[in-house]
């Protein structure tokens, strides 16, 4: 397995190119269907793949947090996918991947790794709405491979926030508001639980908003609102204050909108926030190349909407 991810830290070069590698492992059977599926999750979240050591139980965790390992003397909670994903199994999850996204680290208990799979995010396809609906957005996108099997890529963020109890009141509790009345922001990002957070982090500062599911879809929105700008004489700085953007996204990433949208003159004017839980400084690094303004992790309303104010407000100087 360490065989299987020596090179990890290089692949960071395929980011800004539409292209991704995917890690992919299974949960076991599940016994009220007789399926095992394939699941994915992007190399870039995943620090190492190991055999599970001794978990210790912690009192009064959600069920599907199996407690908690220690890793070279880092304490990492570790949750059982297959319990939080009601797959019915008896099969041993005795591998853990160890994630690390958003500045946090976590072990995934599955039933074993396949491969690693590099392909476009074109052939990311959006779930369709009734499995989203069904699995609570926590699907985010499917690809299918050369063998038939469809893997299907979890939204790890909604992992973490539910068993972490990201979206408290407390982490939106006196957010600051916007000066600028007038002002909107659009955002695109894949997961349902980082749009819900965006959502509130604006109500609550005051900001009107346009939104988006994935790259793809927030650059077809931007160009009918572009168009629309021209028909009514009006700059498109004038409808749209401040582009946020997550990274991963099925059909087009971050990196990509971003290129075309700086690339774009009718976009002139309009700053670009990338808002990801890839927390590296080489997705920073990537993001500062490709024209981004300015760089916010996920699941911090208070160090968005500072970051939105400085933008909104004219006060860019204190970035």
């Amino acid at each position: 397995m360490s065989e299987l991810l020596k090179s990890i830290d290089a692949r960071t070069r395929l980011a800004g190119t539409n292209k991704l590698e995917i890690l992919l492992f299974t949960l076991g059977e599940d016994q009220r269907t007789n399926r095992r599926e394939t699941f994915g999750i992007n190399v870039f979240k995943v620090r190492e793949v190991m055999r599970t050591p001794p978990i210790t139980a912690a009192p009064d965790m959600q069920s599907a947090v199996e407690g908690m390992v220690s890793l070279r003397g880092q304490l990492v909670p570790i949750v059982d996918l297959a319990k939080y994903t009601g797959v019915n199994t008896d099969g041993k999850r005795d591998i853990m991947i160890v994630t690390e996204y958003n500045g946090h680290t976590q072990g995934f208990l599955v039933e074993a790794v396949d491969t690693i799979l590099r392909l476009d995010w074109a052939q990311m396809r959006v779930p369709p709405e009734m499995l989203t609906s069904r699995l609570g957005g926590l699907v985010t996108a499917v690809t299918e491979l050369d063998d038939g099997r469809l893997i299907m890529m979890l939204d790890v963020e909604k992992v973490l926030s539910e068993t972490t109890k990201y979206d408290d009141d407390f982490l939106f509790k006196d957010l600051p508001k916007v000066r600028k009345k007038d002002a909107t922001v659009f955002y695109a990002d894949d997961s349902a639980v980082a749009r819900k957070q965006i959502e509130r982090t604006l109500k609550e500062m005051g900001i009107r908003s346009l939104s988006a599911v994935n790259g793809r879809a927030a650059w077809d929105e931007l160009e009918k609102l572009a168009n629309h700008a021209d028909i009514v004489g009006k700059k498109m700085n004038k409808l749209v204050t401040v582009i946020l953007t997550d990274i991963e996204m099925p059909e087009m990433d971050g990196y990509i909108l971003t290129k075309k949208i700086k690339s774009d003159p009718r976009f002139e004017g309009i700053p670009i926030l990338m808002h990801s839980s890839l927390s590296g400084m080489s997705n920073q690094a990537l993001g500062k190349s490709v024209g981004v303004d300015a760089y916010v992790s996920k699941f911090e309303p208070h160090r968005l909407a500072d970051s939105l104010l400085k933008y909104i407000d004219g006060d860019q100087d204190m970035l």
